[in-house]
Order: C-alpha cells, then structure tokens, then sequence
C-alpha cells in the first residue's frame, strides 16, 4: 500500500533548511526565564532551527507537573521574536490548536498518547482546517504502524501539506535499556507507504536517558531521518519533566559535532555500479529465502494434517523452547544476533500455529456449513 499524500519538501518549510533539521528545548515550559535563557543559548547553534517546549504536559498520573498551560504562549512568542527560531509545542485537542495559531507558534506536534486516538486526531485535523502550520504526528505508543498512518491522512486531509512523522519509539513490557524501543522497521515502512514524508527522529524518547541521544541520533542519520528533535534545558538535573533525557546546549553542540552524515546514495558511479551488484546479490538470497519458506510451511501443512488425524494440539511449548534455544545458539556462532533470530523464527512459528489451526478447523468448519 503507497499512499498519495501532496506533502511539501522539508527543504521549503523555511530558509536555510539542511539535514539535520534541529528541533530542541526543554521537554516543558517551566518558567519566562527557564524559556528565554535556553532558547537565547539554543539560538547560537546554526543547526537549531526551532524550539519546542511542552506547554500542556499529558501525565500518566495527575499530581505530577501538566504544564502551564496557555500562558507559556506568551513566552513562545517571545523566543520567536527575540531569536528568530521556528516554535514548536504539543496539542492534545482543538482548544490547544486554537490557542497555539493564536499566539504564532510554526509547529505543533500530536503526541503518542493523542495519535493513538482517531476521534482525538480527526478533532485536530478539523481544527487545523484552514490553517498553514506545520504539522508532526508522533507514533501510537504502541507499534501500530495503521493508526500512525491514519493520524497522518486525517491530518492531511484537513488540507495541511508541511506534514512530518516524528518516530519516539515503541512502549513494551519487556525490560530494555531504552526507556521506548525503536522498532526501526516501522517508520521504514511509513516512508515506503507516504513516499516524501519528513522522519524526525525523538531520542530523547527512545532512550530515556541523556547517554543513549548520539548512539540513536547518529542511528537515525543512518536511515536518513531528515531531523532530530532533541530536549535541551539549561539545567536538567532541576527540570520538572523528564530530567534524565535532557542534555544541556552545550551538550548538544558536542553531540551534533560528532554525528556522521553519510550520502543516500553515491554520485560516483563506480560506487552506484558495486552497490547495484550487491543488491542483486541481495536479491539472490531473498528468493532463496522465500523458497525455502514455503517448503518449511509445506512441511508445516503436514504437520498440521497428521495432529488433526491423531488429535494432537497444535502447540507443543516444550518443541517450541527447544527450536528457538538451539536457533539463538546456531545464530551467535554464525554472528547473528539473538534478537535476530528471535523475531524471525517467532514469526515463522507463528506462521506455522496458523496454518496448522486452520488446517484442524477446516473439517470442523465445513460441518457447520
């Protein structure tokens, strides 16, 4: 599925745009001076070009700090005038979208919590009708890559055109280093559905943590995300919000310096013409693949036949333990990571408890035609 999404190129929402287009500020607006004192120093960074702050913060558990509220607008407006930056805050309903055009802020960005929501969302979209502001769609928090897709397409319909996605990692309850995982594929697979669409990538998200911002930014660049958006507070360690992932500006400044920003695609052409020879080889090895898949779910089909005949269950956890353990230890010696091994041979599994049940049911299914 390719969506037709009329999208503007991230390069003509402003002037002097380059890769990597730098969104950073504090995760939320504590104070006029808090505001001012990083926005002035953010302002010196070239790569900078907008500032965001929360301005409604959307809690897990009320008591905690939600913000401001509307009255940190004013300070925004004033960072756009004293320092020239794009500003940037999340709306969660039409009352915020309305306040925020209100007081000039360029960019509003739908968060995790509201683009899991299509009632939520198509009540911004119709609030943005009419309007020319720039507008980022952060994943579900869950990996549902169709509500993701159809927040995006409610938001366009409304007739915005500067659109982008912002990628801030997957919630799981599996115990990770990262605070969210990245799950990759995913906004891959967006780009593939909205050819042109803007990926900002959030590491302030994905990690939790300050330490892991340059190994996710940097892993971004890699798949040419077109932008980062990164929290920035001039103190972290007393932000009221999310202080283990915020760096300082000068932090910042080091963590871009260090970032390697390789080409799409080579202009020599005698790298286009070896690149081109290893994809084949690619290729080659993706038809082997598929080949050798559907030969194993034939064998799986069997299989299935033969627990319908004897009245056997179709899973057996103790085969299953035993596949995946000697497939981890198979992959370590041949250098593939556990990881690896474990979403490719879980989906393969999956695939074969599939077939085999409807294979079980099939009998049982025609009866009760």
């Amino acid at each position: 599925m390719v969506l037709q999404i009329e999208i503007t190129p991230l390069n003509q929402w402003m002037q002097g745009g380059g890769r990597p287009f730098i969104i950073s500020g504090p995760c939320s607006a504590e104070s006029e001076e808090q505001v001012m004192k990083t926005a002035i120093t953010l302002a010196g960074i070239k790569e900078v070009k907008a500032f965001r702050a929360g301005i409604w913060k959307p809690r897990t558990r009320p008591g905690s700090f939600e913000g401001v509220g509307s009255k940190g607008l004013k300070w925004l407006r004033k960072v756009k005038e004293e320092t020239g930056l794009l500003t940037a805050t999340e709306v969660a309903n039409e009352k915020h979208v309305f306040e925020a055009i209100k007081y000039g802020v360029d960019i509003l960005w739908i968060g995790a919590r509201t683009s899991v929501n299509p009632f939520t969302v198509q009540e911004i979209a119709d609030a943005l009708a009419g309007t020319d502001v720039i507008v980022l769609v952060k994943n579900p928090v869950n990996p549902d890559i169709d509500l993701w897709t159809g927040a995006i397409e409610r938001i366009a319909s409304a007739g915005i055109k500067r659109i982008g996605a912002i990628h801030r990692g997957f919630s799981t309850f599996e115990k990770t280093a990262y605070r969210n995982q990245p799950n990759w594929q995913i906004p891959i697979e967006l780009r593939r559905r909205i050819p042109g669409l803007p990926i900002i990538c959030d590491p302030s998200h994905i990690g939790g943590a300050r330490k892991y911002i340059f190994e996710l930014s940097q892993k971004a660049m890699d798949l040419n995300f077109e932008g980062l958006i990164i929290e920035s507070h001039y103190d972290p360690e007393k932000a009221l919000s999310d202080a283990a992932q915020q760096i300082t500006p000068d932090e910042l400044v080091e963590v871009l310096a260090r970032l390697v920003l390789r080409n799409p695609d080579p202009a020599d052409p005698k790298l286009l013409d070896t690149l081109g020879e290893l994809r084949q080889q690619i290729d080659v090895f993706d038809d082997h693949l598929i080949e050798l898949l559907e030969q194993r779910m034939q064998i799986a089909d069997r299989i299935g036949e033969f627990k319908k005949h004897n009245n056997i269950t179709v899973l057996q956890s103790a085969r299953w333990d035993e596949v995946i353990s000697k497939a981890v230890v198979k992959g370590k010696d041949k250098g593939l990571s556990a990881e690896l091994i474990d979403a490719v041979f879980k989906a393969i599994h999956q695939e074969s408890i599939n077939r085999q049940i409807r294979i079980i049911n099939k009998e049982m299914l025609n009866n009760n035609k």
